[in-house]
């Protein structure tokens, strides 16, 4: 396409009356003292709405004017234009015509840009004008700094052929040395992880490649680097930077640092593990500077957050957090810690490990090396008269029943197990080893809770569930089923904002289970299916699949997203259409 000839955008704005001569003068003189463009200047002075702008450059220059929220793009045809043109021209490569290359362009006025895009291609260009918010925006997502760290690598494992000998122990501040290839590839790493949202660096050698993964969301998303050699460097940096032992690379280790980013300090939780051919590397990201979220923050059903704020305040008694690994267990026993952290309340935790400080807490790490088990540190716990104790999680039977005990004395005891709801926690203390009369003396609540994706507001859509999808529902609401077979679904069609993924952000599912008389005299007659027929009996008790039903129809999530959490069984499980 034909690019139109150069015109005076500046003359045409106010012959149409969108600017006065006057604002034109202004944005012009502007534009000499800074040099930037003069349809950013006369957007940024508010004289002319930039919707208002994009429509009428996009009538009088006959291009298409795109709305890249709603745009499907393909990494591979968006690399055509490298990253450093992509930025230095505001434009990217959206998609591959008959014709030529559709390149979306903050200013299309700009002829220079064009023919330089022109070039670089080797092919016809069909230029289309896009806001530069949405450009921008897409631009960070699409190329997620993977061409600098490729290139990072590359200049890593060069130096390494060379030769040269790092040392890394002279880089114990990540300010300094800035010029050195491995701090900057574990910077960009970190930058675009904290970018993307994620919550997990994977670092994991191969016989020939080297993987980065990402998890985003709950899910892991790969980068490959071609210069496996490098890993030893990154792990080597990674490890003294935790302060561990560099010369073991037999057994795992684990260690934490800390480092500032644009938000503010971020700390690392790093675990070693030797694998075939080299160290797996993770670590987890917790972002310090966003804080203690408060309980009303964590997005709990209204009910089950005030039912939940009630049992947090009573004088004794037991309450555990339940659900996998990644579930949200930490951050929804932090917020009520925040709840109940006040002068007049001691709260003491043993935590492995400390993941976030909190300020008139006695926070107690975990070290199984010098014998610093739960067990202990809960024993002398006792001794320190608390109000409160948290124990991170509930692992062997003696401190199951320490907890317990304390839990009938007088204390609020706060604790985690990995269960897959809250029935099977009760089972799951007795299985341990617990003593079935401390349990139902002394067991008060427990929430179950489970994480799952929401629905990218940019692209959600109205989804029809298909025959097998109802079953589920209706398997899923029992005797509710009335309110959700006339329900409405809704599914992401993926986007720029969610890196086409359809969903944006976690929510968590929760169940709480409160003991009252009736489940107490099922506990003690030690017959787990009448306990269950119990819980099932109770009016107010709904399950995590229920909960995740309520957040569909209101179209937080997917029913895909519920049925991973509801499913009771892989066979059950595989009937689901996993394209939802």
């Amino acid at each position: 396409m034909e690019m139109p000839k150069r015109i005076r955008i500046g003359d045409l704005l106010v012959h149409t009356k969108l600017i006065t001569q006057a604002q034109l003068e202004i944005a012009v003189e502007e534009q000499k003292k800074t040099g930037r463009k003069l349809i950013r200047i006369l957007v940024d002075l508010n004289f002319v709405p930039e919707d208002d702008l994009l429509k009428f450059l996009s009538k009088h220059l006959r291009i298409p004017l795109l709305d890249l929220k709603f745009y499907h793009y393909d990494k591979k045809i968006i690399s055509k234009l490298p990253e450093a043109q992509a930025r230095r021209f505001k434009a990217l490569v959206l998609a591959e015509e008959p014709n030529g290359l559709v390149v979306a362009m903050v200013d299309p006025t700009d002829l220079f840009a064009a023919d330089e895009i022109r070039k670089i291609l080797g092919r016809p260009t069909l230029i289309s004008l896009v806001k530069e918010s949405d450009l921008m925006n897409l631009m960070d997502t699409a190329y997620r700094r993977t061409d600098e760290i490729s290139n990072l690598a590359i200049e890593l494992e060069g130096q390494l052929n060379q030769g040269v000998d790092f040392n890394l122990s002279d880089l114990d501040d990540i300010d300094s040395e800035l010029d050195a290839p491995v701090v900057k590839l574990l910077q960009n790493l970190f930058e675009d992880a904290l970018r993307m949202r994620a919550s997990d660096i994977h670092i994991e050698p191969d016989e020939k490649i080297l993987r980065i993964r990402q998890r985003i969301d709950g899910v892991l998303q790969e980068q490959i680097v071609k210069e496996k050699r490098i890993a030893s460097a990154l792990v080597m940096r990674l490890k003294i930077m935790s302060g561990l032992d560099i010369s073991e690379k037999r057994l795992p280790q684990d260690g934490r640092f800390s480092f500032k980013a644009i938000s503010g300090a971020v700390d690392v939780r790093l675990s070693t593990l030797p694998t075939m051919w080299g160290e797996s590397v993770v670590m987890r990201l917790l972002d310090q500077s966003q804080g203690i979220r408060k309980l009303a923050e964590l997005g709990m059903p209204e009910v089950i957050r005030e039912r939940f704020e009630m049992l947090i305040q009573k004088p004794n008694g037991m309450i555990l957090v339940t659900g996998p690994t990644g579930s949200g267990k930490t951050t929804t026993l932090y917020s009520a810690l925040n709840e109940l952290n006040s002068e007049e309340v001691k709260i003491i935790t043993a935590e492995d490990p400390v993941e976030f400080r909190m300020p008139r807490i006695n926070q107690v790490q975990i070290n199984t090396k010098v014998d610093l088990t739960f067990s202990k540190v809960l024993r002398s716990a006792l001794r320190q008269d608390p109000d409160v104790v948290l124990v991170g999680e509930m692992r062997d039977q003696e401190t199951a029943e320490i907890g317990l005990r304390a839990a009938m004395t007088g204390h609020l005891v706060l604790s985690t197990l990995h269960t897959n709801d809250s029935v099977s926690t009760v089972l799951r203390l007795i299985d341990m080893g617990a003593d079935l009369y401390l349990v139902a003396a002394a067991l008060r609540g427990i929430l179950a809770q489970r994480l799952v994706r929401r629905i990218c507001i940019h692209c959600s859509k109205a989804y029809q569930p298909t025959a097998a999808e109802m079953i589920w529902v209706k398997n899923i609401a029992r005797n509710k089923q009335e309110e959700f077979s006339a329900a409405q679904y809704q599914q992401g069609s993926g986007c720029s904002k969610c890196n086409n993924t359809g969903y944006s952000g976690r929510i968590g599912l929760y169940e709480l289970l409160e003991m009252d008389d009736a489940l107490v005299i099922a506990l003690r007659a030690n017959d787990p299916s009448k306990f269950e027929a119990s819980v099932r009996a109770l009016t107010h008790f709904e399950t995590l699949g229920l909960c995740g039903l309520r957040y569909a129809t209101q179209g937080v999530t997917s029913l895909h997203e519920v049925f991973k959490v509801a499913a009771e069984s892989d066979v059950e499980q595989s009937h689901v259409d996993h394209n939802v």
